[in-house]
């Protein structure tokens, strides 16, 4: 036992030596051994070029309607008939629904011949006014009674007017059994059933209709873009400033269309802008409440441009990996513009000229020594570099 004991504590010693002594270091000595150096990251970089820049800004929008209407019955009946298809496209005006009209036709008829009997008393009563007129003129009635029929003529009179709107009241609710189209649009699912009674207050309504053709797609901007937005619009206008909505993955585009209209103020909790799209939809490429992806062309200005890949994003902001002169890293806080295609504007933090990290990133850290393999573009870059450049940014990235 105490020989068991001794081994173990010389074989402790052994290893206590060995991990102190840098163990087994690289023979050039720069293993993990006290005064080992570390050897200089090979990375690839780009160069942050001052040129002309195809400005688009991205966002997230969402199909929004022009407008959408609830269609519902402005009477109280029984529904009869359901004149449309659910999906349906339909013409503003075009019959959609049939309510029981045979009641209203009643209230038309008694209201018609109401109207038609106070008519004949209201000429009744004028006949005899003129006689008493007449008959006033030889002092054979009193003045007082030819006072009392022009009062009574004035009556029928008032009572024809009553019931003329009497009639036309209930001519316009027989007209409400038909209930029509109010816009041109896309029909949705019914919400009620022949046979059912329908009334003005059902919250549902008979029907929903959406128009789709234009449509249009509200988006959000940050603030920090809308003096170039601005600025945009008034050079060549809201209409010359083209849109595009692609799918979610941003692998097809979906519809081309032109900004329509920026919102009135910035809203205070996003620090964005509300903007609108408006798209001819011919095609129904576009669905109401469908999330697209937004890119919004200004036109091309001269900027500062880097690759979007060098872009890294922290929890203080955006940052790229800047390599000075003696191939030390050190991170640069930068704020960015617009950007197209592969490439995005820098606004602040970078001059032209200045190399930023491409590859190798996941190894740098604030003052590391790098070893530049290759700069973008390099026509003496190795196969391996050559290949990713026809794979492109999201293959690098």
């Amino acid at each position: 036992m105490k020989l068991l004991i001794l081994v173990g504590l010389c074989l402790a010693v052994l290893l206590t030596w060995r991990a102190c002594s840098g163990g087994d270091a690289a023979p050039d000595g720069s293993g993990g051994g006290w005064g080992g150096e570390r050897p200089p990251t090979p990375v690839r970089v780009a160069l942050a070029e001052r040129g002309p820049l195809e400005v688009e800004l991205k966002a997230l929008g969402t199909v929004t309607p022009l407008r959408t209407v609830t269609v519902r019955s402005r009477v109280e009946g029984e529904l009869l008939r359901v004149a449309f298809d659910e999906g349906q496209r339909v013409r503003a005006g075009e019959l959609l629904a049939q309510i029981d009209p045979a009641s209203f036709k009643i209230q038309l008829a008694h209201a018609i011949g109401q109207q038609k009997q106070n008519l004949a008393e209201l000429e009744n009563t004028r006949i005899q006014l003129q006689r008493y007129r007449d008959l006033a003129g030889g002092n054979y009635v009193s003045a007082q009674d030819v006072a009392n029929l022009q009062a009574q003529v004035r009556q029928f009179e008032g009572r024809r007017e009553s019931d003329q709107a009497a009639v036309d009241e209930a001519r316009l609710q027989l007209e409400y059994t038909r209930i029509v189209a109010p816009i041109d649009g896309r029909v949705g699912l019914r919400s009620v059933d022949v046979g059912n009674l329908v009334r003005s207050g059902d919250a549902d309504g008979i029907v929903t209709i959406t128009q789709t053709r234009p449509i249009s797609v509200v988006f959000a901007l940050p603030e920090t873009v809308v003096a170039a937005v601005a600025a945009a619009v008034q050079r060549g206008g809201k209409a010359a400033l083209a849109v595009q909505a692609w799918d979610r993955d941003e692998r097809q585009l979906l519809a081309t269309g032109t900004l329509s209209s920026l919102d009135n103020r910035i809203d205070t909790q996003t620090g964005t802008l509300r903007l609108r799209a408006l798209f001819d939809n011919a095609d129904d490429a576009l669905f109401p409440n469908q999330s697209v992806n937004v890119r919004l062309r200004l036109g091309s200005e001269e900027v500062i441009a880097i690759p979007d890949a060098a872009v890294q994003f922290g929890s203080q902001g955006n940052y790229v990996y800047v390599i000075g002169e003696d191939d030390t890293a050190s991170v640069r806080q930068v704020q960015l513009g617009a950007g197209h295609g592969d490439r995005v504007a820098v606004a602040a933090g970078l001059e032209a000229g200045e190399r930023v990290v491409l590859e190798g990133l996941d190894r740098l850290y604030e003052g590391s020594k790098v070893e530049v393999v290759a700069a973008a573009g390099n026509a003496d870059a190795d196969a391996d570099d050559e290949a990713d450049d026809e794979a492109g940014p999201a293959a690098r990235r």
